[in-house]
């Protein structure tokens, strides 16, 4: 079984694919949305989807988060939290997930060197690091 916290030697190819393939897919939630877009990109990197069991579960934010807080998360970063550990985002390397704050709401990224990768309801975007409040080590 494919461990978490063990990249695999081809990594970096694999993110790169999975970043092109998710520039091309439309904002769905529960499909491709924010949370499952650091999940996916998790994956490609480990061979290990934290996120599988929420994939095609819910249709909406809402409903989202409401199987979240069955299982005993807080939110979909709290998700994340669990299954990444935390790290300085002065420390984030490529590929580690970023957590961002835009107001009230909290987003997931993938750190890309002094950006980090955000998938938006208009599609793929970045931001700079600087705007992450939390790095995950990946």
């Amino acid at each position: 079984m494919a461990d978490i916290n063990q990249r695999r030697p081809d990594w970096r190819n694999r993110l790169i694919i999975y970043l092109h393939a998710a520039a091309r897919r439309p904002f769905v939630a529960g499909e491709h949305d924010c949370a499952l877009f650091l999940a996916g990109g998790v994956e490609a990197m480990t061979g290990v989807d934290y996120a599988e069991r929420y994939r095609g579960a819910y249709s909406s934010t809402k409903a989202g988060l409401r199987l979240l807080q069955i299982d005993g998360f807080t939110d979909h970063v709290d998700l994340a939290l669990c299954c990444l550990p935390s790290k300085p985002v002065s420390m984030a390397f490529e590929g580690d997930g970023a957590v961002i704050r835009e107001g009230r709401v909290l987003s997931l990224g993938i750190v890309q060197g002094a950006s980090i990768y955000v998938l938006r309801a208009s599609g793929l975007g970045t931001v700079p690091l600087t705007a992450a409040a939390e790095a995950l080590g990946v």
